[in-house]
């Protein structure tokens, strides 16, 4: 399906019960903020974070980022005590209370990563269009620089450099525009959604989802079956699982300020 319209939050949540409760899973690049020069750029914004305290502390709204950003990226970018961070689509969480849950044994997966790194490096030499991103639990070639068929081409010699190694760790690649990530399949946005809901149930709630790339469409659909609405993040109109749209990071940052307005402001008796 085609996304439909904007719609703003009292359109969203027209049929939100008195007093019910929303589970808010927000991806963090594209969605929340504008992409970083590079991945390993980690620059706080204290207006996101001052926002996100708000949505955090509000007594009817609950609160996770979901990213494929490494855990401590995340942390550094929401230092905020209350809230679900869950870095590398899920593999690393932290719960509200600060404590650290990893889904998967790291040395498990590390081993495989080490032998494939310096094929990739040297594939990669000092070309300044690409940036490979060591996240521990994965490595992830970026080329949002290069031209689509320089892109093409390194993309998929890597991939080739990538099948030396068998997969015994359920090792397996994850596209995109210009992107390439080899980490474990446990590594999904559905299963950090489905982790955070299962350990920190809120009965009587409505999950919504905002993302902005082809990760988060696996969120999206796993937010529809859990009875929840996706909203995707994107300037231009694409086939998507979402339900709504938002065209920018600072369009879903003028929406969640209207969406805590309007839950201040008092649910109508009459929904």
């Amino acid at each position: 399906m085609k996304y439909p319209d904007i719609q703003p939050p009292h359109v969203i949540f027209a049929n939100l019960k008195p007093g019910q409760h929303i589970w808010l899973f927000l991806d963090y690049d594209g969605t929340l903020a504008d992409f970083a020069p590079n991945p390993d750029v980690v620059q706080p914004d204290a207006e996101l974070v001052d926002l996100l305290s708000r949505l955090t502390q509000h007594p009817h709204i609950h609160t996770a980022i979901v990213s494929g950003r490494r855990l401590a990226h995340i942390i550094a970018l929401a230092p905020i005590k209350g809230i679900w961070l869950a870095g590398t689509y899920g593999l690393e969480m932290q719960t509200p209370d600060g404590i650290r849950k990893d889904v998967l044994d790291y040395e498990t997966v590390r081993p495989t990563l080490e032998k494939l790194k310096p094929d990739w490096e040297k594939l990669l030499g000092d070309n300044q269009n690409f940036y490979l991103e060591d996240k521990g639990w994965s490595l992830a070639i970026h080329a949002r620089l290069a031209g689509d068929q320089e892109a093409e081409n390194v993309l998929a010699k890597a991939g080739l450099l990538s099948e030396k190694y068998p997969s015994e760790n359920m090792l397996h690649l994850l596209g995109g525009s210009k992107f390439l990530e080899i980490c474990p399949v446990t590594a999904a946005k559905p299963e950090a959604i489905d982790f955070i809901l299962e350990h920190d149930p809120v009965p009587d709630s409505i999950p919504v989802y905002l993302g902005d790339d082809d990760k988060d469409e696996l969120a999206f659909a796993a937010i529809k079956q859990h009875g929840g609405i996706p909203i995707v993040v994107a300037a231009q109109e694409r086939v998507t699982q979402a339900s709504y749209r938002l065209p920018s990071p600072r369009a879903v940052r003028a929406w969640l300020e209207e969406l805590l307005e309007w839950l201040e402001r008092g649910l109508p008796t009459d929904l």
